[in-house]
This record gives structure tokens, C-alpha cells and sequence, in this order.
């Protein structure tokens, strides 16, 4: 599938190299969530030395997400309008300044502003990207890079759990949040540089509701989110103050999670363009989350599984995420490759709203194995409703 107005690389100036590209839009998608990584791997020390609660620390998650959930749809179509190397711009800048927000917050209320201004960057973050790759990479490469570049949001989770948790154990977690606000400014003329010129600015429809396929995924996607997000919230200071880890080594967790989950959102994205196979793997892999879930449960009692835990959560509910975008890039309506990531990602930014809060309750109160639980049963959710519409698509094509 085209894009109408796409603009390719050989029509912007030489030909660019789709490696580069994919790099690119893997630190993009990286920058656009790593505040929130940030904020679950710096946690034990937040906790510290801002006086942030467990159920305040929820909060900061409920408010970037809910921020990204409200402006998806109109990221959406601003990406569509305007074209993707603006938004992938606009997306890296915004990063940076929120970023450098939060190293500098000295209050709760400050903290939460700043992660409301990181929501911008999320919002804009699938639109843009998913229309970039319908400019510049060829149908036959679209589903590997598509795994590729959604894995940027686990190099962001992994960049939090150990090079940038180790430089807050050595200078400070302000400085490892400015560290990462520098990165994501320098980033941003580097997308300047390496994508293709957009096209004219043009008009199309207004927000619209979404249906069919699209639905079904924006569903899938909240319940999806509501799980994982509680991990990236909470699973570092489960590992503090359930297991005994020390912060750096529950950092780590996070770490773990940000590497499986690249390898499996590669892998899976790569098998999802597989003919017949896509529609299929978003419910098969969230089944396999639940059982990790259940194993962060049981973690409590033999402390080593909640590595292989972590390791799980990336390999599958993770990597759900990135195979309902090959979906969408596949099967978008033609000029509505943003608008429809767009509603999709409100869907899962919805969940990463939610999810935490609920989970929050739990943890005040000492009650991890109970959030996991709950964790498990937002995965068991998404299973069902992604293989219902798995099972209603095949019976829609066997009938045409």
C-alpha cells in the first residue's frame, strides 16, 4: 500500500539508506517514552528524595499517558496533514524539553507538569513513524522494519534500567535526566537531516471515529497497556521493596525487559508479515503474557523468576503491541496511515493511563502478588478480544 503524497527517497535529493532511516525511527520511538521509563527506573530514588509515593508514582504514568490518549487522534492527523520528518522533529524537541523538565522538578506538581508535556511526543510517535516507513521503505522490508523501529521503545526502556540508572548511582538522577534530554534535542537534527522533504501540507477529513479493524485494535491495545504499563511502573520497586534488590539491580529488571522486548517485537513483526499469520499472533502472544504475569505473581516465593518474568513480558506482551502496528500499516485506509496508528496508540496510551493507578492501590498497600494478578487479567482480556476479532476476520474473507 501507498501512501497519496508519499514521498520516497529518490524523489527528495539521492537515495537514503533504509538502515539509517530505521535508526533513526528507533531512537524516535525511544525519546518518545523514556521520561516514563525513567521515572519506573529512577522510582526508589524519587521516592526518596521528592517524597513520592507508590500511588503518586502511578499518577505521573495516569498523566503522561492520559495527556498522549487525548492528543492521539489529533496527532494523528496533523501527522497526516503536514508530513512526517515536521512531526518526528517537533517529537525529539518536545522530548528534550520535558526531559530536561523533569531533572529540574523540585516538586510533585512540577514533576507531573513535565510528564503531561512528554504526552505530546507519544501522541506524535506511531503516526509519524508508521508514515515514514509507508514514504521511504519498500513494501517487501515494511513489517521487519516495523519491528524494528517499535522495538525503540524497549532500547528506551532498556537506555533507563542500566547505562542511565548506572549514571544516576554515580552523578545524580537529575543529571542521568539531563544526560537524556541532550540526546534527545541532538536527535532531532539528525531527523531533519536523514528524512525526505514532506510534502505540501494538505486538508483532509476531521477526527473520526474508529471502527473495524482499527476497534477493535484500539481495545486490544487498552488492555494490553494496562498491564504492561503497571510493569514498567512498578516492577523495579518490586524488586526493592518485595525481593530485596538493591536499586541499581532492580533497575536492571527494567533493563532485561527493554532487551527481550526488542527481540521478540523484531522477530514477531518480522513473522507477522507472514500471509495469514498476522491477524492471528496479537491474541496468541497475550496469552503467553498472561503466563508471565502469573510468574511475577509466584516470584514472591522463588525471587529468581521474576527475571524470567521480565524476560517474558518483552518477549510477549511487548511485542503484541508492535504486531498490531504491522496491522495497521498493512491494512490502513489509503491517506489515513496516521490517524488510524493514532487511534489505535490512544488506545494503548488509555491503558497505560489507567492501568497503574489500579495498580498503585495495591502496592500502598504491600499488595504486589494481587497487582499481578490483576496484571494477568488485563492480559487475559486482550487475548480474548484480539482472537474474537481474529476469528470474525476469517469468517469475513471465507464468506467473500
Amino acid at each position: 500500500m501507498t501512501e497519496p503524497n508519499a514521498v520516497r527517497a529518490d524523489e527528495s535529493g539521492g537515495q537514503r539508506s533504509t538502515g539509517a532511516v530505521t535508526a533513526l525511527l528507533t531512537c524516535a520511538m525511544a525519546f518518545s517514552m523514556l521520561q516514563l521509563f525513567l521515572l519506573g527506573a529512577l522510582a526508589p530514588r524519587l521516592v526518596d528524595e521528592l517524597g513520592v509515593s507508590p500511588a503518586v508514582l502511578g499518577l505521573t504514568t495516569t498523566v503522561g499517558f492520559g495527556a498522549a490518549a487525548v492528543l492521539s487522534p489529533v496527532g494523528g492527523l496533523v501527522v497526516d496533514r503536514v508530513g512526517p520528518r515536521r512531526c518526528l522533529a517537533a517529537l525529539l524537541m518536545t522530548s528534550g524539553v520535558a526531559l530536561a523538565l523533569i531533572g529540574a522538578a523540585g516538586s510533585v506538581g512540577l514533576l507531573l507538569g513535565a510528564v503531561a508535556l512528554g504526552g505530546l511526543p507519544q501522541a506524535l510517535a506511531n503516526p509519524a513513524t508508521n508514515k515514514a516507513i509507508l514514504a521511504v521503505v519498500p513494501a517487501a522490508r515494511r513489517g521487519a522494519v516495523t519491528g524494528m523501529k517499535q522495538s525503540g521503545v524497549q532500547l528506551g526502556t532498556f537506555a533507563a534500567g542500566l547505562p542511565l540508572a548506572a549514571l544516576a548511582g554515580l552523578a545524580g538522577w537529575r543529571w542521568a535526566v539531563w544526560t537524556a534530554a541532550g540526546a534527545a534535542l541532538a536527535t532531532a537534527g539528525w531527523a531533519a537531516s536523514a528524512l525526505p522533504a514532506d510534502p505540501p501540507t494538505r486538508h483532509g477529513a476531521a477526527v473520526r471515529i474508529p471502527n473495524g479493524m482499527v476497534a477493535w485494535l484500539a481495545v486490544f491495545s487498552l488492555l494490553l497497556g494496562c498491564g504492561i504499563a503497571s510493569v514498567n511502573t512498578y516492577l523495579a520497586l518490586y524488586g526493592v521493596r518485595r525481593l530485596g534488590l538493591g536499586s541499581t539491580a532492580a533497575a536492571g529488571l527494567l533493563a532485561v525487559l527493554g532487551v527481550a522486548g526488542i527481540v521478540g517485537r523484531v522477530g514477531w513483526s518480522r513473522m507477522a508479515g507472514w500471509p495469514g499469520r498476522a491477524r492471528w499472533l496479537p491474541g496468541v502472544l497475550a496469552m503467553g503474557a498472561v503466563g508471565t504475569a502469573l510468574l511475577l505473581a509466584y516470584s514472591a516465593y522463588a525471587h529468581p523468576l521474576v527475571w524470567v518474568a521480565a524476560v517474558g513480558v518483552g518477549v510477549f506482551a511487548v511485542a503484541a503491541n508492535a504486531v498490531s502496528m504491522v496491522l495497521v500499516i498493512e491494512r490502513a485506509a489509503p491517506g489515513r496511515a496516521g490517524q488510524d496508528s493514532a487511534l489505535v496508540s490512544a488506545g494503548f496510551f488509555a491503558g497505560f493511563a489507567l492501568g497503574p493507578p489500579l495498580f498503585g492501590m495495591l502496592a500502598e498497600a504491600g499488595r504486589y502478588g494481587a497487582g499481578w494478578l490483576l496484571v494477568a487479567g488485563e492480559f487475559t482480556g486482550a487475548a480474548v478480544v484480539s482472537l474474537l476479532w481474529a476469528v470474525r476476520e476469517r469468517r469475513s474473507t471465507a464468506s467473500q
